[in-house]
């Protein structure tokens, strides 16, 4: 088969299709002949060489993926050869085939084609666990969303919607608060020219964001405990605004706020399978009956894997770029 392969670190120009040998699919895996992969962030790390795949993972990019089952390995029930699926990976997903857990697959929701379902696994998976699993948000309670036009925002708005929360975003254009807003989002603030505390607690009475889901890390923290309401959830997912940042414990205790900070790449396969089920007992019915979609900005074939990381680095897109084998 072909993969997309990293031989050395560097820019987009490190991602080179080259042929390499087929997966064989172990116990409890199924083995997936590739329709989709889609870019994530953390694809782009481990391009730069600062982000490596778990012990045991695929060496290739690629932490999500559609397509059709070819071969079940032993101890595998529920799945068969030609079933279509996504699936949510610990790598590999730049590439024509790829071996998966049985318990990281997903079923390709109604009125979804194939290549768009590989937007599908690594958002829901993320902001269910982040958003619901762990911070609990609750209807008539406000989400704030950084990042509200990425991947991961488009679906947490969508999400949170569906549950009844009140939705703000930040980004960084009028164009990308747009599509924002048509996707439900309530309180649309450009961090380019305001204040996103200062916005948050206005369209709040003050009172702040429930739960705030963040991509920045360092350089949002001690702004993100101030937007928080009194016993808020923050959680982390990313690390875009640096590492190390100041944390004010005094205003966290006076908040009874909570801080949360989450990977979903390394976990345990038993954990991954959870966060699977639970997403497919709670948003596949959602995406079933159309009332959330993935958002698509683009497809570029999987060999111009290095086009699609120069869009996702330019933050141009909205929603999920694509990568597609035909």
């Amino acid at each position: 088969m072909y993969a997309i392969t990293i031989p050395e670190p560097g820019g987009p120009e490190a991602l080179v299709w080259n042929e390499v040998p087929d997966p064989v699919p172990g116990e409890g895996e199924v083995l997936v002949e590739v329709a989709a992969g889609a870019v994530n962030r953390a694809d782009i790390l481990q391009r730069q060489g600062f982000y490596n795949p778990p012990p045991g993972a695929s060496p290739y990019p690629g932490l999500e993926c559609s397509g059709r089952i070819t071969a079940v390995g032993p101890g595998v029930s529920g799945w068969a050869v030609g079933d279509e699926v996504c699936a949510l990976l610990a790598g590999g997903g730049y590439a024509e085939k790829v071996a998966v857990p049985a318990g990281q697959l997903l079923p390709v929701p109604q009125g979804l084609d194939l290549e768009q379902a590989a937007a599908l696994p690594e958002v829901t998976c993320t902001v269910w666990s982040n958003v619901f699993m762990i911070s609990h948000l609750r209807p008539g309670e406000t989400l704030l969303v950084h990042g509200g036009s990425s991947g991961i925002g488009t679906m947490a708005i969508q999400l949170a919607k569906a549950v009844g929360a009140k939705v703000a975003v930040t980004a960084g254009t009028e164009e990308k608060l747009r599509r924002c807003a048509e996707l439900g989002a309530d309180i649309l603030v450009n961090y380019r020219e305001q204040d996103f505390v200062e916005e948050v607690r206005k369209a709040t009475d003050g009172a702040g964001a429930d739960v705030i889901l963040d991509n920045m890390g360092a350089k949002y923290l001690d702004r993100n405990v101030q937007a928080l309401a009194v016993n808020g959830r923050l959680a982390i997912i990313g690390m875009q605004g640096g590492i190390k940042g100041e944390l004010n414990i005094g205003a966290l205790l006076g908040k009874r706020a909570a801080i949360s900070a989450t990977s979903l790449r390394a976990r345990p396969l038993s954990e991954k399978a959870a966060i699977v089920a639970a997403v497919r007992e709670h948003v596949w019915p959602l995406l079933d009956a159309g009332h959330i979609r993935p958002v698509v900005d683009r497809k570029l074939p999987m060999s111009d894997a290095a086009g699609a990381h120069r869009v996702v680095e330019e933050s141009g897109h909205v929603g999920k770029v694509l990568l597609v084998v035909r």
